[in-house]
């Protein structure tokens, strides 16, 4: 059967042994510095003894190393490979190339997103320099994906599943750091693509106003993971390291149920890489965590509602609409139940003042912008809510969605599941005394043989059975012989479970570890790896004219490249501020593409537009941004402009 593997994101320890015991086969975790999250960092302790933890279920701990490093982080970056090695973590993820040659100890290495993984070469060649896995690009299709694992069905393959959406393919986003010097490659985001834009055609003239139109949907993949892991998928990520650990425990339970109804199904075809069954003291639901409304992305084609133009901020679920408004109190027509302190929302006009750059009509031809406005619920009688405050434009028709359900969050509050793996107990009587086992854990302890005066069983497998505070429950107690008739005091039967506990943790922990393959020893020097595979991927025509996208920041992962045959290579886009006024660099390059969207793409059944190209993202200050339309890729880049 196919190992598959549930992998669920930590902010921290909490979260990390949250989404253990919900389900996850697997956490990644951000060390102190050196993530993809800067603001998601945590102690060698903390990763430590969340290793710990999980490796008591077979469950994997990943570390993401997955940011550019620069030269003055070199040594810092050693160090802390070196503490993550006496830990135990099973895996780094990893963005710069310069680690491959930095550390002289053994480490299974993941090719981070970051790393602009949609191709079958690119994964070719990451499979060449010893990575066990790549975690694809969001944006490719089912197809692309069965694809890269028929070319190369030797790689892992990971791919995200649920959760928040980069706009820009991962790794080739620079737009946080042209406007605000954070960059995304360096784990400092500024949420460029959550920014409100006009839209503008080449002579000025408005398309769209004050509208988020880079801002996408969460990506929800629940209902074909079953396809995924037929295209040749061993991991399924959910997205989320800044979330908070009601998200982890509900979304991490949903994916995982779902998981064993798979395995349910198709008997003898997957099986789940950790071991332990869960129990939950609630019924999971995807539409009661954040979310900005849900897409499966690109999985199947290009789909016209990905982005959410309207607001970048959670939505919810939808409750019903307005059917009267009453003074101070309004009902609801719907089958939703209401409690007090519910936070609701509805999209109302955009109020705000007009633009000086836009006169009132051109706005309104435009079709205007909608905002998010919410409030909270005081007090509820069935259906008739009456609010905090009354929201000023509210009004009768409106649809309602709940963004904060206050029963989910009372139901998600303390412990809402338990992860226990079942074990048989076999005692038997030896030589010197008894043994007790289970799988291949055994412990002898000699004990004087007498025979009970009652009955021995009951009492012995009362005690045998007492494993609370473990990561077992006892399925059941064999005795040998059958007619087993000793007594056996408590206190040596409690000593004797006390000890087979120990050796069952111990063995779990070092089958977790016996069980990562394709180790690759970041010590070997590149002529070790075969002469046909030095060379470096040539990813396309845009990594040609910017060549900055390589994001070679580093002396190491300069040598990498020009060991590989790159010839003058250039430095990060971060690393040199020529680039932010150089004409036009390319900030990003998306497969969202607004002329499909607003519904203008006559490859793909849109009408044709009577604006006049190029197209302009203006911000509120009034920087623009040019955008491209590469139809041969069905790709939009985003370019800044001349300063």
């Amino acid at each position: 059967m196919r190992k598959i593997e549930l992998l669920a994101p930590a902010k921290n320890l909490e979260c990390g042994i949250a989404a253990i015991d919900h389900g996850a086969d697997a956490v990644y975790i951000g060390a102190e510095r050196f993530g993809a999250r800067a603001a998601a960092g945590n102690s060698i302790e903390s990763i430590g003894e969340l290793c710990r933890y999980a490796h008591q279920f077979r469950a994997k701990v990943y570390v993401t190393l997955n940011t550019i490093l620069y030269d003055d982080e070199i040594d810092d970056t050693r160090l802390l490979l070196s503490q993550l090695k006496t830990i135990g973590v099973d895996a780094l993820l990893v963005q710069d190339m310069g680690l491959l040659s930095l550390s002289q100890h053994d480490f299974v290495l993941h090719a981070s997103t970051q790393t602009d993984n949609r191709s079958v070469d690119k994964v070719k060649w990451l499979k060449s320099l010893g990575f066990n896995r790549v975690v694809l690009a969001r944006e490719l299709s089912i197809e692309d994906i069965r694809a890269i694992h028929r070319s190369v069905p030797d790689i892992e393959l990971e791919v995200f599943v649920h959760g928040a959406l980069c706009v820009s393919y991962s790794g080739v986003c620079y737009a946080s750091q042209y406007c605000f010097k954070r960059s995304a490659n360096r784990g400092e985001c500024a949420q460029f693509c959550r920014m409100k834009f006009d839209l503008e055609d080449a002579q000025g003239r408005l398309i769209e106003h004050n509208r988020y139109l880079l801002s996408l949907k969460d990506m929800c993949r629940i209902n074909v993971l079953e396809e995924l892991l037929e295209a040749g998928v061993v991991s399924l990520k959910i997205e989320g390291r800044l979330k908070d650990v009601d998200y982890v425990k509900n979304v991490t339970a949903a994916y995982s149920k779902k998981l064993d109804e798979i395995i349910k199904k198709t008997p003898g075809k997957y099986q789940r890489s950790s071991v332990g069954k869960c129990s939950y003291t609630f019924t999971p639901n995807l539409k009661k965590t954040f979310n900005r409304g849900f897409t499966s992305y690109f999985l199947h084609g290009r789909v016209p509602d990905v982005f959410s133009p309207d607001t970048p901020k959670a939505l919810g679920e939808f409750v019903g609409k307005v059917k009267e408004i009453r003074g101070n109190s309004f009902t609801v027509a719907g089958t939703a139940s209401f409690a007090n302190g519910d936070g609701l929302c509805f999209f109302t006009k955009d109020y705000d003042e007009p633009s000086s750059r836009y006169n009132s009509k051109e706005i309104e031809k435009s079709g205007g912008a909608l905002v998010l406005e919410g409030f909270r619920v005081n007090k509820a009688v069935d259906n008739r809510l009456f609010p905090f405050k009354m929201p000023t434009h509210l009004k009768v028709g409106m649809a309602l969605y709940r963004n904060n359900d206050q029963e989910f969050e009372r139901l998600m509050a303390g412990t809402t599941a338990e992860r226990k793996v079942p074990i048989d107990i076999t005692l038997r009587e030896t030589e010197i005394g008894f043994e007790l086992s289970s799988g291949s854990a055994v412990v002898e302890m000699p004990i004087e043989k007498t025979i009970a005066q009652n009955p021995p069983k009951e009492n012995i497998v009362r005690q045998l059975s007492k494993l609370g505070g473990t990561p077992y429950e006892c399925f059941s107690v064999h005795f040998s012989p059958d007619d087993f008739k000793f007594f056996i005091p408590s206190s040596k039967l409690v000593e004797m479970r006390r000890q087979l506990i120990g050796k069952l943790i111990l063995k779990s922990s070092e089958q977790t570890s016996s069980s990562t393959e394709g180790q690759y020893d970041c010590s070997k020097e590149p002529h070790q790896l075969k002469q046909d595979e030095l060379a470096y991927v040539s990813q396309g025509e845009e990594y040609t004219r910017y060549p900055y996208l390589y994001n070679i920041s580093n002396v190491l992962s300069r040598s990498f490249y020009e060991q590989r045959g790159m010839i003058k290579p250039v430095m990060a886009f971060e690393t040199n501020d020529t680039f932010t006024m150089k004409d036009e660099p390319l900030l990003m390059q998306c497969k969202h593409c607004l002329r499909y969207s607003l519904g203008y793409c006559l490859k793909n059944g849109g009408v044709k537009s009577s604006w006049k190209e190029p197209l302009y993202l203006r911000l509120a200050d009034g920087r623009r941004f040019r955008l491209e339309f590469n139809c041969g890729e069905c790709q939009m880049n985003v370019y800044g402009t001349r300063r």
